[in-house]
């Protein structure tokens, strides 16, 4: 099941690998397969094409990355048993560092990825290398949660036109510029069955029935077991995540590193791509004693 049939120019995955329980997951890699693996995972809402231009940074730099569709959203397939939980999550991510033969991966996860890395490291599901957790934490802010929530099920009835669904994203993220091109949404959305344009996304999973503040004590407690070098990555203009949830986060996890990323709000990487990828890459170096 999927939210409707692909618009043109909607790039086809590169693998599509098993996940857990009947999941199919789409995946992008960049790089040589006998390098060190890093696995990026994305934020609820996004797709694997959110870390493409960190993906192709990280493969010219002699690492092997894989991006992949979470269950339920992008090209990945929806759970048949409606099955969105962080659990469902992890065994995902166990599925494909399993596919790709990868050992200690290093996991860069934002906001929902960051969770799934967060579980995955802490509760020992997988000897993770290094962890680079963006814009989420145990502790994060109701009004930036709240925001996202209302954006992901605002339109369920879907968009007429694409210029429709640019003034929705305008409006959610106005610290961008509106693109002169909307050629890019495409690989964002689908046509349905009434002919409208819908989310990639399946409607079942539902933000406003995951309770980010049940998971404090579950995070907080993952956070504390974490061994691996860890740097946390915080947008400057972050609604979601404050200056005093990244202290709460140093003081679970001393060894951790923060950084704030000046001019980026919740998705870093997407606003200042460049300066993000800087900052990881210069921690994976370090942390991986490859300088």
């Amino acid at each position: 099941m999927s939210a409707g049939e692909l618009l043109p120019g909607t790039p086809a995955p590169m693998h599509v690998w098993d996940g857990a329980r009947g999941v199919r997951l789409a995946a992008d890699t960049w790089g040589d397969p006998r390098n060190p693996l890093v696995v990026l995972q994305h934020g609820g809402g996004q797709t694997r094409h959110a870390w493409k231009h960190t993906g192709q940074q990280l493969g010219a730099g002699g690492y092997y990355a894989v991006s992949f569709d979470a269950r339920g959203h992008g090209d990945s397939t929806w759970a048949p048993d409606s099955d969105y939980t962080e659990d469902a999550m992890v065994e995902d991510l166990l599925c494909v560092v399993s596919a790709v033969g990868g050992t200690r991966p290093v996991l860069i996860g934002a906001s929902l990825g960051g969770i799934t890395s967060m579980i995955a490291a802490g509760e020992k599901h997988l000897d993770a290398q290094a962890l680079v957790i963006v814009d989420v934490a145990p502790r994060v802010e109701s009004h930036g949660v709240e925001r996202i929530h209302r954006f992901m099920t605002g339109r369920p009835d879907g968009f007429r036109s694409l210029d429709e669904v640019a003034d929705a994203i305008s409006a959610y993220q106005p610290h961008r510029p509106r693109p002169a091109s909307l050629d890019g949404l495409a690989k964002n959305l689908r046509v349905g069955a009434d002919g409208r344009y819908h989310w990639h996304w399946d409607p079942r999973f539902r933000p406003d029935l995951r309770d980010p503040f049940a998971l404090e004590p579950r995070l907080s407690q993952c956070v504390r077991a974490l061994t691996a070098p860890t740097l946390l990555v915080r947008g400057a203009k972050s609604d979601v995540l404050s200056a005093e949830s990244v202290e709460h986060f140093v003081a679970l996890c001393p060894h951790a590193q923060t950084i704030d990323v000046a001019g980026a709000a919740h998705m870093v990487a997407a606003d200042q791509n460049d300066l993000f990828g800087d900052a990881m890459r210069g921690f994976l170096a370090r942390a991986l004693d490859r300088a």
